[in-house]
Parts: C-alpha cells; sequence; structure tokens
C-alpha cells in the first residue's frame, strides 16, 4: 500500500493552477480618475463697430435773396450807398438767420441786415438813370424854405434825408445851398445841407460810374442854374430874411421852453 500517497499530493498539486487562474481572471479594480477641472466660460467680446466719420455740414453759398445779389450796391436809407460783400447764414439763439453783409468803405463801416428784414428797413436797389436825371433837374429849382421854426425844418430835412428818397434829397440840397455871395450858414445847417450832399454825389457816382469828385461838381453846375442865384442882390436880401426867421424861431423855441418850465 505504499502508493496511495503519491496519489494525494498529485491532485494537490494539480489544483493549484485552478485557484491561481480564477484569481488571474478577475481584473484589479481601477483607480478612479480625477475629474478634468471644468474651463470659466470665456466671456464673448463685443462686436466693434466702426466710428463714422463726422459730418460736415457744408455751407450753402447763396448769392441771391430778396431780389438783391452779392457784390451789387444798394441804398441803405440811415447810411446811403454800400456794397453787398456777401449773403451768409448764422445761427443765433439756436435759429438759423440769412443775413445781407453790406459795407460801407467811406464810413469804414460793416453792417449785417436780416434777409426777411429788407423791406422793413426800406433797403432799396441804385436809382434808374431817368430819376437820377429827375434828381438834377430838381436842383435847378426855386429853393423853398418854410416860415417855421427851424427846429422843425431841421426834423424834416434830416427825415428826407434818411428816407433814401433821391428826389427828397435833392430838394434838402437845393434849400440848404448857399452860394459864395449869400450869407453863411449856421453849423445845423451846414450839418445837413454836407449830409445830403454826401448821401446824394454817392448815389449818382455809382450809377454814372464816375468819382465823388466829379459827382459833387455837377451837382453844383446844376445849383448855379436855380434862378435863386442869377440875383445876387436878390439872394442876399432873401438870406437876411432867412437869417432873421431862424433867428426868431431860436427866440420862440426859448419862449416855448420858458413856459413849459413855469408850467411844470
Amino acid at each position: 500500500m505504499p502508493n496511495k500517497p503519491v496519489k494525494t499530493a498529485a491532485k494537490a498539486t494539480v489544483s493549484k493552477p485552478a485557484a491561481a487562474k480564477t484569481a488571474a481572471a478577475k481584473p484589479a479594480p481601477k483607480a478612479p480618475v480625477a475629474a478634468a477641472p471644468a474651463k470659466a466660460p470665456v466671456a464673448a467680446k463685443p462686436a466693434v463697430k466702426p466710428v463714422a466719420a463726422p459730418k460736415v455740414e457744408e455751407k450753402k453759398v447763396v448769392t441771391q435773396r430778396q431780389g438783391f445779389k452779392a457784390n451789387e450796391f444798394v441804398v441803405y436809407p440811415a447810411h446811403g450807398v454800400g456794397q453787398i460783400l456777401a449773403i451768409e447764414e448764422q445761427e443765433i439763439a439756436g435759429a438759423k438767420l440769412e443775413l445781407f453783409v453790406i459795407n460801407f468803405i467811406k464810413d469804414k463801416m460793416t453792417l449785417r441786415v436780416p434777409t426777411a428784414k429788407v423791406a422793413n428797413v426800406g433797403m432799396r436797389k441804385l436809382s434808374e438813370p431817368a430819376l437820377v436825371k429827375k434828381a438834377l433837374e430838381t436842383l435847378k429849382g426855386r429853393a423853398r424854405v418854410k416860415r417855421t421854426m427851424w427846429s422843425r425844418r431841421a426834423q424834416e430835412y434830416e427825415a428826407k434825408i434818411n428816407s433814401g428818397d433821391i428826389v427828397a434829397i435833392a430838394e434838402v440840397v437845393r434849400d440848404l445851398y448857399r452860394s459864395e455871395s449869400q450869407p453863411e450858414q449856421s453849423y445845423s445847417e451846414r450839418q445837413l445841407y454836407e449830409a445830403a450832399l454826401d448821401r446824394l454825389s454817392r448815389e449818382i457816382a455809382v450809377v454814372q460810374h464816375s468819382t465823388e469828385t466829379e459827382a459833387i461838381k455837377e451837382i453844383e453846375a446844376q445849383l448855379a442854374k436855380s434862378p435863386r442865384r442869377t440875383n445876387a442882390k436878390a439872394e442876399a436880401t432873401e438870406g437876411e430874411g432867412d437869417a432873421d426867421s431862424e433867428s426868431d424861431a431860436d427866440d420862440t423855441d426859448g419862449d416855448d421852453s420858458t413856459v413849459a418850465d413855469e408850467a411844470a
């Protein structure tokens, strides 16, 4: 019976590899894989809008308004003959306003007049040659001096000068003209005469395309033809009468002022 223990040992030896196979068949548990950190959401970049170039407002070049155009000579009643340099647009208190830019060379003055106010201020075009001729004919007429107070006559003369009417201005020149043989004018008379002569000569010079000196000579030549200047003695007599009436008028003005003071 010596062979039995050997078989038992063999069985025991054979059974071991089976257990090893069973152990090898089970896969080893995998180590947990760490989750990757979530990426922070990337903010979307705002779309860049193209910057628009600033709009440059184009100024409208206006050359004509209300029947007047640039570089034209006009008559502004309060200042006489001037030239329109331009018609420009300005913004005043948020409102756009069109203006005539008028230059008065002799007075060294520039005036801006709203185009809509032309009729109100009495601005007009230069007189036609026929009207200028009528004004020159007026100078040859007899002077008409009213027998009223000088202060009242002075106001009437000034109103005629500032009316812009070339014939009315010629009447002032005719009435206030004094020749060398006549008595000298008072200061106020001389001032009004020179103002009227200046307005008249400037317009005649521009219309006839001559100089002011030539226009003044033409005016004085017409004045010399007046019937009042043909008789020196009559002129002197009438001049003395005018001077007396003027002095009387001055006295009257003084009396009026005295009465007014007393009444006050």
